[in-house]
């Protein structure tokens, strides 16, 4: 008896348990699955920012492959160029201008007709497919037909009369950028609808009813039912619309022209691509992109954070 304790006891370990031999199971399949992903991540967003970061503290240029050639370290001199470059920082009051208009709409639209398309019956299906359409639509072939609503000459300006805007919506200056976003909240609305209805199939109907018996209206129970039962999904549109917005090029590139007038409509994005290709400089393009990434970061996590602590 003594014999066959004593190895146990000397050798100082302690037996694995089936539910530890569980968990180590489950952590090597969580990596397992989550593989892919972190892959993913990885080689789309990881390396090229990284290479961006890279390119952005040097005069960075293309070359032919194969070619080696030696590129100048600048350090910090392309963002302190592009800090102070009244391009740049025309093109982020644009896109900060873009989101107080884009943001606040498209979620007080998104959940209101969220909301009202949850309560309908009949033709439920065809209200949400008119919704997404748009969102599904290529850029190129909308953007026409905003051109033709929104020129001098458009059907919008043809309802006004003599209150349609001198300039017209697209060429002027204090107009254009608005214009831009609230195309932008048209075209993705469909998008950010569905995903509130899906937040309110989680609202209990219960809920509902004990607002109702309680006496509440209609704009009580909304107000202290569905948007507290949908702030999750409320944090996540701000995100995603916020992110939409930082990446915004192809709106003012077709429907103005690069940016027009004077700049009034340029996008950090599309500064970028002037930069970066037009004009031959990548590395300063790269430090752009750095900073659009960096403010993207901070406006996001402020949205996450009080947006929680609300919740």
């Amino acid at each position: 008896m003594t014999s066959a304790v004593a190895p146990a006891a000397t050798t100082g370990t302690r037996p694995v348990s089936e539910h530890q031999r569980h968990r180590r199971r489950q952590g090597v399949l969580g990596w397992l699955f989550s593989a892919p992903y972190l892959v993913y991540v990885a080689v789309i967003f990881a390396y090229p920012l990284g290479f961006a970061i890279y390119m952005s503290l040097y005069d960075y240029f293309f070359t032919a492959p194969g070619v080696n050639v030696v590129r100048p370290f600048l350090g910090v001199r392309n963002y302190t160029r592009a800090l102070t470059d009244p391009a740049v920082q025309r093109a982020f009051l644009n896109v900060g201008e873009f989101l107080l208009i884009n943001v606040p709409l498209t979620v007080v639209l998104s959940l209101v007709l969220a909301t009202l398309l949850n309560q309908v019956v009949h033709a439920r299906a065809f209200l949400r497919v008119s919704y997404y359409l748009p969102y599904l639509t290529a850029s190129v072939a909308v953007v026409g037909v905003w051109l033709f609503l929104f020129s001098g000459s458009g059907l919008v300006n043809q309802l006004l009369g003599p209150l349609a805007p001198n300039p017209s919506w697209l060429v002027n200056e204090r107009l254009a950028m608005p214009s831009i976003a609230l195309f932008v909240t048209w075209k993705q609305l469909g998008f950010y609808i569905l995903l509130y209805l899906a937040a309110l199939q989680n609202v209990g109907k219960e809920l509902y009813e004990a607002a109702a018996t309680d006496g509440a209206t209609w704009w009580q129970s909304f107000w202290n039912v569905t948007v507290p039962g949908v702030r999750s999904a409320t944090v996540l549109v701000l995100l995603l619309s916020t992110i939409v917005g930082a990446n915004l090029f192809t709106e003012p590139y077709l429907l103005t022209g690069g940016g027009g007038p004077n700049g009034a409509s340029a996008s950090p994005v599309l500064v970028m691509y002037q930069q970066g290709i037009e004009q031959g400089k990548p590395g300063y393009a790269a430090a752009i992109g750095v900073l659009l990434v960096a403010f993207t970061l901070i406006i996001a996590w402020l949205q996450n954070r009080f947006g929680s602590e609300r919740g």
